[in-house]
């Protein structure tokens, strides 16, 4: 377990001591660095098949992807630990850093090799920006408002799945490739320069034992894993000594890597979340979906541009249906479940909506339209978006607090291993038949120079130079070696189907809140703590309670019989010592008449007294708020469920002090106010 490093000085809590002008601004040049790595993901989709093109390696394209995925994977956990030892903005800064070289280096590559390379330099940084981001609105702002700025970065990254491969796609057709990648180096020294202007948070050390071996390790077996799925039979053949000899390679590496983990004292990947039944198997339906939908989305504009012959930018827009079905039935099934408290229909519909995606999608041919290529996109996101929120939930479900932040990492650590996988086995997959197929196209055919089977494989722009007679069945070679890729994918998405049925309803804890998007989509890689994810739940059910009937309840739980408005008035000025009636209806959402109606509650009961406009608690009043304040904190700690039982950490005592602290009184828990007419309900203690 890590420990704390105490501090001779006293640090000030998250949110104190930053005015909300410079918050807002480090939150924006914080919002700037995700949104560089996260669009790092999807933005260079639509421009593979030019990059292909001109550097030349098809059977290598699927690495342009693979090498920042599997980069940024496996760096998030040492980036996290590092920022909580050595300081969060030091870190970012870094990150930030490393990934504008690598990004300068993919910019200025000559060969497909230096681009696959300086796109893992550029991962190493995008997964430190992803990472450290949103932990850092941590220290900016208090656990109340961490939940609000949280969605905020959880909405850039459905913002990136939108805007990646339009912007992909403009950048190539209107400028160059290149583009792609130095547009980050303006807008990442923007937000290296903001960062280091008027970023300060407090060092809060924590000592980690930082498994660099399992790091290192895991990032090993998944290369090697990969690399053999995406070289056999094509580079080297299946049976060859290269490929034998790497599937050995990461064999050896996943003992030793199990030796390991067994023995770290802080673990990358604990093995006793295997030992949970429905860890395992939301584990294995993570890796799957990651494998589908990355699979996709970059072939897809591979199919748009070289079978349609649609623009860059217009391909972009041809995948928009699927993101948007994504989104859409992820929002829809996370909201659902929190509410509702029943999940396992949604793994079970989505695996099998996926794999009804997945078979429209291998229907595609040149001839299909634009309405029918819109459908099958939409159906194919929608089965996607109606499994992911869902998984993080389940997990978040299936373990104790100590383990929460961490399963929620591991399982983000498979879809995103996941993603590596798929985009490198539908490359295997289209390759081998490309060239086949082309050979079969062309079988007898008068070819001209420069146009044979390898040529047109290489580069697909040279269908364009091709006699008429020869370029239909050049482009329904493409189709079919495009189209078959989603034909390969579906047992593996009927795999995920069957494991889904497997999964045990446990009933919902209270606590578990449907996850922001930056845990969902995209293969983003998650690294918080289990406070962090508390922290999260707790702000947001908080709120949600509190806009209900939370004075209502933390009355009656005091044992007072006072207007909701009154227990909010007592609470307010305990907080603040002294309040002004008149200036509280100017200043905080609550009507005059419901604080008019308060305050001559408070005063007639003996609870508060007036020293000119002022009003004060008196004696009476300190201790009714002190009992409506405990109230208020046992009913949040009631919210854990069996989190808060009696070996409880003293994080989690902690987070509900410092929240109730914050929460009571506050404006985002205003009461209810009455309606003229039934005035008599709500002297009875009913907020209408």
């Amino acid at each position: 377990m890590a420990q704390e490093v105490s501090s001779a000085q006293v640090e000030p809590a998250p949110g104190e001591g930053h005015d909300r002008r410079t918050v807002l601004v480090a939150i924006g040049a914080l919002l700037l660095g995700l949104l560089l790595a996260a669009l790092d993901q999807t933005i260079v989709a639509t421009a593979l098949p030019t990059i292909v093109s001109e550097l030349g390696g098809m059977d290598h394209l699927s690495w342009v992807v693979t090498a920042y995925m599997l980069a940024a994977t496996a760096a998030t956990p040492l980036w996290g630990k590092l920022g909580d030892q050595y300081g969060r903005k030091k870190l970012f800064q870094t990150a930030i850093v490393i990934f504008l070289i690598g990004s300068a280096l993919c910019g200025i590559s000559q060969n497909m090799p230096q681009l696959i390379t300086f796109r893992a330099v550029q991962g190493l940084g995008g997964g430190g920006l992803m990472v450290l981001s949103m932990a850092i609105v941590g220290d900016l702002v208090s656990p109340r408002e961490r939940g609000k700025y949280q969605g905020l970065f959880g909405a850039v990254f459905g913002a990136t799945s939108v805007l990646g491969p339009l912007l992909g796609g403009f950048f190539t057709e209107h400028l160059s490739w290149r583009w792609v990648f130095y547009i980050n180096l303006p807008v990442g020294v923007v937000a290296l320069l903001v960062i280091a202007a008027v970023l300060h948070t407090p060092v809060r050390q924590t000592r980690h034992t930082i498994d660099y071996l399992g790091t290192f390790l895991i990032a090993s077996v998944a290369t090697c894993l990969v690399l053999v799925a995406s070289l056999g039979g094509t580079t080297w053949a299946w049976g060859s000594a290269q490929i034998v000899a790497l599937a050995v390679l990461g064999a050896v590496l996943l003992v030793a890597f199990v030796a390991v983990e067994r023995r770290a004292a802080e673990p990358v990947l604990p093995l006793k979340l295997f030992r949970i039944r429905t860890f395992s198997l939301v584990a294995v339906i993570g890796f799957v979906i990651g494998f589908a939908m990355f699979g996709a989305m970059t072939y897809l504009p591979t199919f748009l541009q070289v079978v349609h012959g649609i623009s860059p930018t217009m391909s972009g827009v041809h995948m928009l249906p699927m993101v948007v079905g994504m989104l859409l039935t992820s929002t829809a099934s996370g909201q659902i479940v929190s509410r509702t408290g029943r999940w396992k229909v949604f793994p079970i519909a989505g695996t099998a909506v996926t794999a009804v995606g997945l078979l429209l999608l291998h229907q595609l041919e040149e001839a299909s339209s634009t309405w029918q290529m819109s459908l099958c996109f939409f159906v194919f996101g929608a089965g996607l978006g109606l499994v992911m929120q869902v998984l993080v939930l389940v997990v978040q479900n299936a373990v104790g607090y100590e383990d929460l932040g961490v399963a929620t990492s591991s399982a983000t650590f498979f879809r995103s291993i996941g993603a590596s996988f798929g985009v490198a086995i539908f490359g295997m997959v289209f390759t081998n038949g490309l060239e086949r197929k082309l050979t079969d196209a062309l079988a007898g055919q008068q070819v001209p120079p420069g146009a044979g089977p390898a040529e047109l494989a290489a580069d697909p722009r040279a269908i364009a130079e091709l006699p008429s007679g020869l370029r239909p069945s050049v482009l329904d070679a493409y189709s079919t070696a495009i189209t078959d890729v989603f034909l390969y994918a579906l047992p593996v998405v009927a795999l995920a189907f069957l494991v889904a049925w497997f999964l045990k309803e446990d009933k919902l804890r209270v606590s578990v809140t449907a996850p922001d998007q930056s845990e969902t989509l995209a293969s983003n890689p998650v690294e918080r703590s289990s406070y962090d994810e508390v922290a999260r739940a707790l702000s947001v059910l908080g709120s949600r309670e509190g806009r209900r009937h939370i004075y209502e309840k933390i009355t009656a739980r005091a044992g007072y019989d006072l207007l909701p408005a009154s227990s909010w008035l007592l609470l307010r000025m305990k907080r603040q010592g002294v309040v002004e009636p008149a200036r509280l209806a100017e200043t905080t959402p609550v009507p005059l008449r419901a604080i008019t109606e308060a305050t001559r509650e408070v005063e007639g009961r003996g609870l508060a007294r007036r020293e000119g406009l002022d009003l004060l608690l008196t004696d009476s009043g300190v201790d009714a708020a002190v009992q409506l304040a405990q109230a208020r904190e046992e009913s949040l700690a009631e919210l854990l469920g069996d989190w808060w039982g009696p070996e409880r950490p003293t994080d989690l005592v902690q987070l509900v002090h410092d929240l109730n602290a914050e929460l009571c009184g506050s404006d985002a828990e205003r009461p209810h106010s009455p309606e003229p007419h039934r005035d008599h309900e709500y002297r009875r203690g009913h907020a209408v």
